[in-house]
Order: C-alpha cells, then sequence, then structure tokens
C-alpha cells in the first residue's frame, strides 16, 4: 500500500476511535494561524529550514490572549571543508513547544495550557525538498469560569490534559495538512444543580496552499492558501468553516488578507529584518463604526535563525 494511503487510514482510524462535543482552542490570538500554523498541526513543527521562535498578542476589547511559541527541526554537527571548519546537518525529527494565555471577557472565562509537540519527517525525493510528516502533541490545559454570586451560580475550575495530531505534506512552493486538535473529551462538573462542561470540542483541520512566484527579479510571491474546519457535529457552513487566506510578498514586506470571520475586514502586515520579524494583524466590523464594536488588534514578533548562519536564503520561504 502507498505511503500516502496508509497515513490517511492512521489518520482515520483515530478519529474513528474518539468521539466528543464545541470550541477550538486556543481560538486566540486570531493572527497565530498566520504566522505559526503549526500551533494547528504538530506534524509541521520543523518543516522550515530555521529555527523559529514566535510571540502573538491580540486586543478586543477588554479581552486579551497571548501564545508563546517555538519549532524547529533537530540538527547534529558534521565535518565540513576545512575553512568552513564544523557545520550543521538537518536530522529527520521537528519539535515544537507553545503556552497560550486567553481571557473573554463576555462570559469572564479564563483558558491557559501548554504543548509539547514531534514530528518525524519522511523525505519524498532525493533532493530532500519534498516531506511528509507525522506528528503529535500532548498538552495540559486550564480553564476558569468565574460563575455568578448574584445568581448562586460558583466558579468553575478544570485542570486536564489532551493529544494532537496531523499529517502534513510540504515542498518549497506547497502544502497541505489534516489534523485532529483536542482529541480527548473535555472535563463535566454534575455535582449542582448547573450542570457545566469546559467549553472545548475535538476539531479536525485541513489546510493548504501554493506559492506563486510572479517576479524572481523582484522577489514577488503570491501565496493563497485555506484553512476548513469542522468538530465532531460534521455541520458545515461556507462562513464558518471556510477560512481563506492571501499572502504577498514583496521582498521582505508581506501584506494580506484572513477571512476568518466574513462579518469584519481584516489585513496584516509583516515586515522580516535580518534577524528577526514583527507583524501586525487587524479585523474591523462591516456593519458599524469601529468604536461601536470592539476593533480586532494583534501584533508578532518572531527569531528565525539558521545553525548554518545563512540567514535566509528562500525568497518567499518565511
Amino acid at each position: 500500500m502507498p505511503l500516502n494511503k496508509k497515513i490517511l487510514l492512521i489518520f482515520l482510524a483515530i478519529i474513528a476511535c474518539t468521539s466528543s462535543f464545541g470550541q477550538q482552542s486556543p481560538f486566540n490570538p486570531v493572527s497565530y494561524r498566520i504566522y505559526t500554523p503549526f500551533v494547528l498541526n504538530p506534524a509541521a513543527a520543523g518543516s522550515k529550514d530555521y529555527l523559529s521562535v514566535d510571540m502573538n498578542a491580540g486586543f478586543r476589547g477588554q479581552s486579551s490572549s497571548q501564545i508563546l511559541s517555538g519549532n524547529t527541526r533537530l540538527t547534529k554537527k558534521v565535518l565540513g571543508y576545512l575553512p568552513s571548519g564544523r557545520t550543521y546537518s538537518y536530522s529527520n525529527t521537528g519539535v515544537g513547544l507553545y503556552g497560550y494565555n486567553e481571557y473573554e471577557a463576555g462570559d469572564s472565562t479564563h483558558n491557559a495550557g501548554v504543548s509539547a509537540s514531534a514530528a518525524y519527517h519522511i523525505p519524498l525525493s532525493r533532493r530532500g525538498l519534498s516531506f511528509v510528516s507525522i506528528g503529535a502533541a500532548v498538552k495540559g490545559m486550564y480553564h476558569f469560569q468565574e460563575g455568578k454570586a448574584d445568581q448562586e451560580i460558583p466558579y468553575k475550575e478544570f485542570s486536564y490534559p489532551n493529544i494532537d495530531f496531523g499529517v502534513y505534506v510540504y515542498n518549497p512552493k506547497a502544502y497541505a495538512g489534516i489534523s485532529a486538535t483536542n482529541l480527548l473529551n473535555p472535563p463535566k462538573d454534575t455535582a449542582t444543580l448547573h450542570n457545566y462542561t469546559v467549553p472545548v470540542s475535538r476539531q479536525y483541520h485541513l489546510i493548504g496552499g501554493y506559492k506563486f512566484v510572479l517576479s524572481e527579479a523582484l522577489d514577488i510571491v503570491f501565496e493563497p492558501s485555506i484553512l476548513i474546519h469542522t468538530d465532531d457535529s460534521l455541520s458545515f457552513n461556507i462562513k464558518e468553516n471556510i477560512e481563506p487566506l492571501l499572502k504577498l510578498y514583496v521582498g521582505n514586506f508581506c501584506i494580506g488578507t484572513y477571512f476568518n470571520d466574513y462579518s469584519k475586514v481584516s489585513f496584516f502586515f509583516q515586515y522580516r529584518y535580518p534577524k528577526f520579524y514583527v507583524g501586525t494583524y487587524f479585523a474591523l466590523p462591516k456593519d458599524s463604526p469601529f468604536y461601536k464594536k470592539a476593533l480586532t488588534s494583534e501584533i508578532a514578533v518572531g527569531i528565525n535563525f539558521s545553525p548554518n548562519k545563512s540567514g535566509y536564503i528562500k525568497s518567499g520561504h518565511w
């Protein structure tokens, strides 16, 4: 049986062995789907040819959220030519870590967690430019609901483990992946009259994208991509479950839009410096002035560097 069919069967078998119930976690900040997508698919950890350390922070009215993450392909020292001394060779193993914190003022909930992921990257060509990777992540998650004293609703506090699983196929121009996150059922409290279940559900994600080189001389690259997701209900709505993403790279600058919420107009910017990058993300409501509804504003900063001190060597390969 071909390798890609075996991987798909393994993924479907894991999904079939688990079943449950509403919300992706972490959900905010929105821009982690742009800057650190390995949070949604642990198999993407180490898929870049450099170590990436990233921080995303978002603000929406009185709500706030943060994610600190890092992922890389493990390396080993190898003996190079005499002038260059020792250099490095990439292994087949990628690793990633992230921690998140989000506070939602609307329902007075606080979510936090940490995750450690590992991925094994299998080369699909002798040149080592195309890979398929299989990854998994273990997580510790925390949920706190403040409750309502005036209605005699007590606060709720939960700590619980969870796991993610994913498959990722990529080369310098294209990528695609499937993943399942939060596979374990969230805890519930039935000890009082007010039954409460942590509002986190199992989620399934399909991502894919392609880079079109518009001008090699000017380093202009156009990258359309898409994120499709659903949960155990398998409900599907184009505006809720399909999220296109458009990026345009011009040298060290990137601009784009992300259709995460069709009731808002979103845009983001990213600029790459020699050893780090900065990015922003904004979402403005379409049907009302921004001062009547909370504006979504987020910032991302990251450090990308290679152990070979080579910096950025591929245009559009951020």
